[in-house]
C-alpha cells in the first residue's frame, strides 16, 4: 500500500525555460547584446552542449568535463563547474555571461510548474500522504517551491549535494524514505529519469515514470498516479 510519495524536481514537478528565455535573461543581465543570427547560433551551441541545467542532455561533452558530468551533482561547486564549463565550451560571446546564465537558472523567473503538480500535490495533502523532493542538484531549490506556492504541500527535501550522493545510489533514497518515517515499499516514486529515478526500485519502491516535456506540452503528466493511490 502506497503511504508517501518521493518526487523528482526538474521535468516531473516544474520545468526549466527555454533556452531562448535563458540566454536572453543573461544578456539582459550583462547588458550584452547580439544580432539576431548570433542569438540563435548560441541558442544552437548552448543546446548542443546541455549547458542550460533541467535543459536537454549535451549531445556531446568536452573530454576535459567528462569526470566533472558524471559527479556534477554531488556538491555546489561541481554542479557550477560543470555546467559553467559546458556554456564556455559552447562558444559564449563574453566570458562573464557563463556566471550570469548560471545564476539565472536558480532564480524562481526561469521555473513553471507544470499545471497540474499544484492540484496533485494538494491532493496528497488532503488524503494525508506525506510528499518528499528528491532531486540530482547543486542547489537550493526550497526558494523555488517557495515562491510558486508548492513549500506547504511538501514534508521534506532530500537534495544530492546536501547529502554528497546522487540518483540512482540507493542513499538517497532511504534518505527520503527515513524523513517520511516510511518503509520503501510503502513509498512511491515518481520521476522522470529511467535511470536516476528508476535505482528506487532497487531499494523496494515501486515507481511511475512521468515524461519530461515543455510545461505547455504536458497538461496531465502527474494526475494517474493518484489512481495508483486508491
Amino acid at each position: 500500500m502506497i503511504r508517501g510519495v518521493m518526487f523528482d524536481f526538474s521535468g516531473t514537478l516544474l520545468r526549466i525555460e527555454s533556452t531562448e528565455d535563458w540566454l536572453g535573461a543573461g544578456l539582459a543581465a550583462t547588458g550584452i547584446r547580439l544580432s539576431d543570427e548570433e542569438f540563435h547560433e548560441t541558442v544552437g551551441r548552448l543546446t548542443e552542449y546541455g549547458a542550460l541545467p533541467g535543459g536537454s542532455a549535451p549531445r556531446q561533452i568536452p573530454v576535459h568535463l567528462e569526470a566533472l558530468w558524471r559527479e556534477r551533482d554531488v556538491s555546489a561547486g561541481r554542479h557550477r563547474a560543470a555546467y559553467g564549463g559546458l556554456a564556455l565550451a559552447a562558444g559564449l560571446p563574453a566570458p562573464e555571461l557563463a556566471g550570469a546564465l548560471y545564476d539565472r537558472h536558480m532564480s524562481p523567473a526561469a521555473w513553471r510548474p507544470y499545471p497540474d503538480t499544484a492540484p496533485t500535490l494538494r491532493e496528497l495533502r488532503r488524503r494525508g500522504l506525506p510528499v518528499a523532493v528528491v532531486s540530482n542538484i547543486g542547489w537550493d531549490l526550497r526558494p523555488i517551491f517557495r515562491t510558486h506556492g508548492l513549500d506547504e504541500l511538501v514534508d521534506a527535501y532530500v537534495l544530492s549535494y546536501e547529502l554528497g550522493v546522487q540518483k540512482p545510489d540507493q542513499l538517497i533514497f532511504r534518505t527520503a524514505c527515513d524523513a517520511l518515517g516510511l518503509p520503501p515499499a510503502d513509498v512511491l516514486m515518481v520521476g522522470d529519469d529511467r535511470t536516476a529515478d528508476g535505482g528506487a526500485a532497487a531499494l523496494g519502491c515501486p515507481v511511475h515514470f512521468v515524461d519530461h516535456l515543455p510545461v505547455d506540452r504536458r497538461p496531465h503528466g502527474l494526475t494517474p498516479l493518484l489512481d495508483l493511490l486508491v
